[in-house]
């Protein structure tokens, strides 16, 4: 038998030996997003190094993430934070890893890649079904199921067409040797058509109103200072 003191010897041996692995996991995103479990760590890092754009960029994973932490809180929806995450920072990544299929939707492409690129993290696979209905029901012309994590990634992502933020992702679509932002202005206007009456939850439909109002107000200006549209 171990003496006290034998094993407490011991406790610190395991808990130096541990504390590199520990001391070596980002405690939060940028945005501040918890990374409280090493898969979080392995699929925030192959998205904060790999998928690298204002619109379709990790960056665009945060905010999603974290407005439809809000969007289930405001309307008291229970929602899987493991799922929303893993759909949230994989949902665009076909922009940056394309299906073979190149005609597939890319929340389906999404859907096909997400079990490879969660298998070995330490993921919780029984999980991956609803992983994979998030991303296929993410976009806003996309019916997300009667699942709520899928529902708020649904809503969230919508808002993020909207607004100031809707209006920089967009832009930044044109590149830089683009002819004009008339193809950007066109998106945007229909966004402000269609993307309002997709929404599901009444928290995003608040937001979406406040959101829409933001961009029609940008585009009545850029509208103005283009003179009518002419020097667009």
């Amino acid at each position: 038998m171990r003496t006290p003191a034998a094993l407490l010897l011991s406790v610190c041996l395991i808990l130096v030996c541990a504390a590199p692995a520990f001391a070596s996991l980002p405690a939060t995103t940028a945005a501040g997003i918890p990374l409280d479990a090493p898969w979080k760590v392995q699929i925030y890092e192959l998205a904060h190094s790999k998928f690298v754009h204002p619109a379709w960029g990790w960056q665009h994973s945060e905010r999603d993430y974290l407005l439809a932490l809000r969007l289930a809180k405001g309307d008291h929806l229970k929602i899987d934070t493991d799922v929303l995450f893993a759909a949230a920072f994989l949902h665009d990544m076909s922009a940056f890893m394309p299906c073979e299929d190149k005609k597939m939707e890319h929340g389906e492409c999404a859907a096909e890649q997400a079990g490879k690129m969660l298998q070995g993290t330490g993921f919780p696979m029984q999980k991956l079904a609803a992983v994979q209905q998030a991303e296929r029901g993410h976009m806003y012309y996309s019916n997300p199921g009667s699942d709520p994590t899928a529902i708020v990634l649904h809503d969230a992502d919508s808002l993020d067409f909207l607004g100031a933020i809707g209006a920089a992702r967009i832009i930044a679509l044109t590149g830089a040797q683009a002819p004009s932002f008339a193809p950007a202005v066109k998106t945007l206007n229909g966004f402000l058509k269609e993307i309002p009456p997709s929404l599901i939850t009444n928290t995003a439909k608040r937001i979406g109103a406040g959101r829409a109002a933001q961009l029609k107000a940008f585009l009545d200006n850029l509208q103005q200072e283009t003179f009518d549209g002419r020097a667009i």
